[in-house]
């Protein structure tokens, strides 16, 4: 039973990284209708920037959790002026394909930077002890991962549901038309937007990189569980991401534990079940 309960606060720790990093593809394929396939790369890019950081800038990783997210936010921003804004006319097809080449270009560009050999962001002295729990040593910063990122859904949530910017975003969920008739100007909104789902990959990145490590092809690996979350959360929910994010942390991590060679097969199986009981998701409105 103790190593149950282990495993449980290891899925539910890893959920919530999930969300973390999910939040932001949600947000922008419920309002922009973008499936940016580069979010895992920008994830990947903040875990790489963090390095950079407390390599050669800062020897201190708080500095990265701060600087990191802001670099990719302003590269998710010009990401979405230069190159996706020309394509909003041109179809989803346009954008997926725009956004999988990006992906590519990334994961070179990282290659060429910092190489290809497996890396690994280093925590202080202070958040790299353990703690007692249910008779077994666990790492700390597992824990107070859970508590950042039930304080970033607790931001988000009030920013969405409190605030006149997030009445603009799930006005801009619900008729993006209706918006603009009202006088504002969807453009901004879609690149604050993009930009905002862009610093929240490369926090998620920072987050990550001590406890998964960084090496190419995390991006992909990462984008592939996100997917499932938003499909599984519901497009735009805030709550419906953070749940299912929480699901698919424990069912991976039960998964690999019970059946290493099914794990990936059990949560496409999830996700399936998903979409056939509630097409939109667990707690998802229908996109007009």
């Amino acid at each position: 039973m103790d190593i149950i309960a282990i495993q449980l606060v290891n899925g539910l720790s890893y959920g919530l990284l999930l969300f973390m990093i999910t939040i932001g593809l949600s947000l922008i394929f419920g309002i922009m209708g973008v499936l940016n396939l580069a979010h895992g790369s920008l994830y990947m890019i903040g875990a790489y920037l963090a390095l950079s950081i407390t390599q050669h800038i800062a020897p201190n990783f708080m500095y990265a959790l701060l600087l990191a997210p802001i670099f990719v936010a302003v590269i998710s921003f010009l990401l979405e002026i230069c190159l996706l804004r020309p394509t909003y006319k041109l179809g989803h097809l346009s954008q997926v394909l725009l956004t999988f080449g990006v992906a590519y270009i990334l994961h070179d560009v990282v290659r060429l930077i910092w190489g290809a050999n497996v890396k690994s962001l280093m925590l202080p002295p202070w958040l790299s002890g353990s703690v007692e729990l249910f008779g077994q040593t666990f790492p700390l910063y597992r824990i107070l991962i859970m508590g950042f990122g039930l304080l970033v859904a607790a931001v988000m949530w009030y920013l969405q549901e409190k605030t006149r910017w997030g009445a603009i975003i799930r006005a801009g969920l619900s008729n993006r038309e209706m918006v603009s008739g009202l006088g504002i100007n969807i453009k901004i909104v879609f690149s604050v937007v993009f930009a905002i789902g862009g610093l929240l990959a490369g926090l998620g990145g920072v987050a990550a990189g001590p406890v998964l490590g960084l090496y190419l092809g995390m991006e992909f690996e990462v984008l592939i569980l996100a997917l499932v979350i938003l499909v599984v959360g519901g497009l735009g929910s805030i709550t419906g991401t953070l749940l299912a994010g929480l699901i698919v942390g424990v069912v991976e991590t039960f998964g690999k534990v019970l059946f290493p060679q099914l794990s990936l097969l059990i949560i496409f199986g999830l996700m399936a079940l998903v979409l056939v009981v509630k097409p939109t998701g667990m707690l998802g409105k229908q996109v007009h």
